[in-house]
């Protein structure tokens, strides 16, 4: 029997790992893999401390300062369920490699975050990795002077934009919506970049490709079909959180966001959940990360009662 089980190694989740160990808890890390979004954003400037860093540093970071405490997170693991048991401890089942695994636990912090939403397209999951991708800090080198599109409306589309604008020779912005949502001064850089074209009212309907991206198709403000010719598309249109195992018991909202109280406590006692998987309205790391330490300060006062 653990004290404790933490679902992901990202902020939220590192930062848990960290408190728990500090209070020389009985507990695992699992995971699919370490970083989470963190590991896949471009450049950050607004963590406390920090000055400009980048994605990969931070989680790179996050990893070491858990191997301080002697952490090392179990990657590989693809949770399956959560079951509540009569005594009130936790099972979770689960699988690496094929082969089934379980943890029994007293407690259990979610901290699994979230994941890009995909559009639902024709064409897209042919052309993934295709010349289709959701990480422009992944895959934005591989289209050194090419034309290309991105989709969304939000930071995360623009912030693709200023990667890009630096990479690409031609970029389409594809935004459904009227107007951008995001910091004004980001806004006005992606308006005054000399390489970048933006369609407002346009619904992406169809990716076009042999064996690679060759087009998409939209649908404009008068529903009318265009094709744009291009090389790359990169996808932003928002996340989507990686819940899919939770209990059915648990409280979630229409988003799938799982319930919390303010000590992040959900509705069943011993299941804490932090970060952006949570109802919280604002997804930062610095937050993610505040509340991982306050899921595992609730931990040990759970524990001690």
């Amino acid at each position: 029997m653990l004290d404790l089980v933490i679902i992901g190694a990202s902020a939220a989740g590192a930062s848990a790992g960290i408190y728990a160990a500090r209070q020389n808890l009985n507990f695992k890390i699992i995971t699919i893999e370490t970083g989470g979004e963190v590991a896949i954003s471009g450049q950050i400037k607004n963590l406390p401390g920090w000055g400009e860093t980048n994605g990969a540093d931070v989680s790179r970071k996050f990893q070491e300062h858990l191997g301080f405490y002697g952490i090392k997170p179990i990657t590989g693991i693809k949770i399956k369920n959560i079951k509540i048991l009569d005594d009130k401890s936790l099972e979770i089942l689960a699988e690496k490699d094929e082969k089934k695994i379980k943890y029994h636990s007293k407690t259990i912090i979610i901290a699994t975050g979230v994941r890009p939403r995909e559009l639902n397209i024709p064409g897209e999951k042919e052309f993934r990795n295709k010349g289709l991708s959701y990480c422009t800090v992944c895959d934005g080198p591989l289209f050194n002077n090419k034309t290309v599109a991105i989709i969304g409306g939000g930071m995360s589309a623009m912030e693709s934009v200023l990667m890009m604008d630096k990479i690409a020779s031609k970029i389409y912005l594809i935004n459904k919506n009227p107007q951008f949502k995001g910091e004004i001064r980001t806004i006005e850089k992606i308006k005054a970049a000399q390489k970048v074209k933006i369609i407002y009212n346009a619904l992406t309907s169809k990716i076009i490709g042999t064996n690679f991206v060759k087009g998409l198709e939209y649908k404009d403000g008068n529903n009318q079909i265009k094709e744009l010719k291009i090389e790359g598309i990169f996808v932003h249109i928002g996340m989507t959180t990686n819940s899919d195992f939770i209990p059915a018991e648990l409280d979630t909202n229409k988003f799938n966001e799982i319930k919390i109280n303010k000590t992040c406590e959900t509705n069943i006692p011993g299941i804490f959940a932090a970060g952006d998987i949570t109802d919280i309205p604002h997804k930062q790391i610095v937050i993610a990360s505040g509340q991982g330490a306050c899921a595992a300060l609730s931990v040990i006062k759970y524990l001690n009662k």
